[in-house]
């Protein structure tokens, strides 16, 4: 297993760990799929997919596939017991009716006041916002899970986005390889940081402005 994937496990981790039992959980296209194969023994977490299901399980050994079963991203996945389908009008009409309690995705870049933006890159050939504006819009609560800086190195989380914005203050929890970060009406608090990281490291790779929680802990 590569750095990169032993990071998106990270982060997924610890995501998994958030959910009170019992909640509803749409997890986006991408990295956020991978929160399925972590969530901890003994809990019950409704797990939504924007394509018509809520009973998402891990993903099925390999040879058991289905090919009619796979998550928002075409992905195969399985189904647990008391899983349901139905149709992207369902789907949709329970995103926008307010009953996720959770919805976790990617972003390209996040800032101090938690807005979002997700979905494009000017000059590049690359799909609109899609259900990720219902999602934002419509979850009690919006995680996003992301590596903290780009390809190029630079920082994700910013002072002011700088792409085209999927939602304006939305974003409740930021989760990366590096850091857990809570938007807060005066702006974002690190609450946790990664075992094998500093404060220094992640203020160093961060644009925004961080306040370093009292109680600050390890994941």
């Amino acid at each position: 297993m590569d750095e990169k994937e032993l990071k998106r496990i990270r982060i997924a981790k610890r995501i998994a760990q958030e959910f009170p039992d019992g909640a509803v959980v749409n997890l986006g296209i991408g990295m956020p799929t991978l929160v399925a194969d972590h969530i901890p023994p003994g809990k019950t977490i409704l797990l939504h997919s924007e394509n018509g299901f809520i009973g998402l399980g891990p993903r099925p050994e390999k040879g058991k596939e289905d090919k009619d079963i796979v998550n928002a991203g075409g992905a195969p996945v399985s189904i647990v017991k008391g899983g349901c389908f139905f149709d992207s009008a369902m789907s949709f009409s329970i995103i926008r009716g307010g009953h996720l309690d959770y919805t976790v995705l990617g972003a390209l870049e996040v800032d101090e006041e938690g807005n979002l933006a997700n979905y494009m890159i000017p000059g590049k050939m690359v799909p609109g916002m899609g259900g990720a504006m219902d999602l934002v819009a419509g979850a009690k609560n919006v995680v996003i899970s992301m590596e903290h800086v780009n390809k190029n190195g630079a920082p994700k989380i910013l002072k002011k986005c700088t792409l085209p914005l999927t939602a304006k203050g939305e974003v409740d929890l930021i989760v990366t390889e590096l850091a857990f970060i809570r938007v807060t009406k005066k702006g974002l608090v690190l609450e946790e940081i990664a075992e094998d990281t500093t404060v220094e490291e992640v203020l160093k790779n961060t644009e925004a402005k961080l306040t370093v929680a009292g109680n600050l802990r390890r994941f």
